[in-house]
């Protein structure tokens, strides 16, 4: 019995010892609670962290700096610190939290925006601090495939005729949104045809889109095409334009970047002419990154573009229909384990893509 006893103790305290020593991640997540696209982001972060057996704390922000930095302070000086910390570069925020990391111990990870240029040259070859990596997505390209795409779905312009646009980009000092506004001016110099009449600055919310859409639509009464940098604003805009007695669709194009249900069922619908999503998966990719980096493995070699991923696709009713499904379920079918580098050969490349899930 007593045999029996010591050996149970012992197995329990070998699976609590394992248990004990999961790799542990803290995100600090710039967004809110109950905001739509990053409460997404975060449940396909937590399916990749079960399946590799991360331990994730997940801390939102609720669009407020001081709380970034308050909970940063707090896992990078506190007494219960990460194996490593995920942060965002939202409103520019990412240099205070390095500092603040210098000589902690704990491995950073930047996902959805990076340092900037200046940011990183201020910064230098700061010591005592391990960035393993960043993961954003191409920013610039879902605003030039907004666009595109909203042409596309307009069909041709008669010679000599043009096409008013409004555009509702989101919070100014977001580098994001300053991404995605530079693939809309890429490819509003490609079609000259179209006329930039208002872009505004939405704070990526649905209330303040609609107060913003219900005067421009009044001021611009012949605007043809909405751009918008997320799903919330173009839901605000939508509803002004119906208000009106308009109809999404089929008065004015609507475009959008993001996956929410609501977007995905205008995309269904027709509503929305055109729908760019897939960066909602970064942080579910940069689980299997520090899985990899825990286990020793220098997942830099696995990489080929540091630290852009090609993940925005344009996302026709079939699969926004295939999205739905898997959101509805929150199970989106991914072997997040079958994606490490270990025992892969030399010229392997970690494939993150949306195309993951729509298998």
């Amino acid at each position: 019995m007593l045999k029996v006893l010591i050996a149970s103790v012992g197995l329990w305290g070998a699976t609590f010892g394992l248990m004990a020593h999961a790799t542990s991640v803290v995100f600090l997540n710039p967004g809110t609670s109950t905001e739509t696209f990053w409460v997404g982001y975060t449940q396909f972060m937590q399916a990749a962290a079960k399946d590799l057996g991360l331990d994730l704390r997940v801390r939102y922000a609720e669009r407020d700096n001081q709380n970034t930095l308050s909970q940063a302070r707090e896992a990078l000086q506190g007494g219960r610190r990460p194996d490593y910390l995920v942060l965002v570069n939202e409103q520019y925020v990412a240099p205070q939290v390095l500092r603040m990391a210098q000589g902690s111990g704990v491995k950073l990870l930047m996902v959805n925006s990076t340092l900037t240029t200046d940011q990183a040259h201020l910064l230098g070859a700061q010591s005592g601090i391990d960035v393993i990596g960043s993961l954003v997505a191409d920013d610039e390209r879902a605003g030039y495939l907004m666009l595109v795409d909203l042409l596309r779905q307009h069909g041709p312009i008669a010679p000599g005729e043009s096409l008013d646009l409004l555009a509702f980009s989101g919070v100014k000092t977001t580098p994001g949104a300053q991404l995605r506004e530079q693939g809309l001016r890429r490819a509003l110099a490609e079609h000259p045809q179209v006329r930039l009449r208002q872009l505004v600055y939405g704070e990526w919310t649905r209330e303040r889109a609609f107060e913003q859409a219900t005067q421009l639509f009044k001021r611009y009464p012949q605007t043809a095409l909405v751009w918008s940098a997320n799903d919330q604003m173009a839901l605000g805009a939508m509803q002004a334009l119906e208000d009106s007695g308009r109809s999404p669709g089929k008065d004015v194009l609507f475009s959008a970047v993001n996956s929410s249900p609501q977007i995905l069922q205008a995309r269904l619908d027709g509503r929305l002419s055109s729908l760019v999503a897939g960066h909602f998966t970064l942080g579910g990719w940069a689980m299997v990154l520090i899985n990899d980096d825990a286990k020793g493995i220098d997942i830099r070699r696995h990489r080929d573009h540091e630290p852009q991923v090609a993940l925005f696709e344009l996302i026709d009713p079939a699969q926004a229909r295939q999205l739905l499904e898997l959101q509805a379920k929150h199970h989106y079918r991914v072997n997040f384990k079958a994606l490490s580098a270990q025992a892969k050969p030399e010229g392997y490349r970690y494939p993150f893509g949306l195309e993951l899930l729509m298998r």
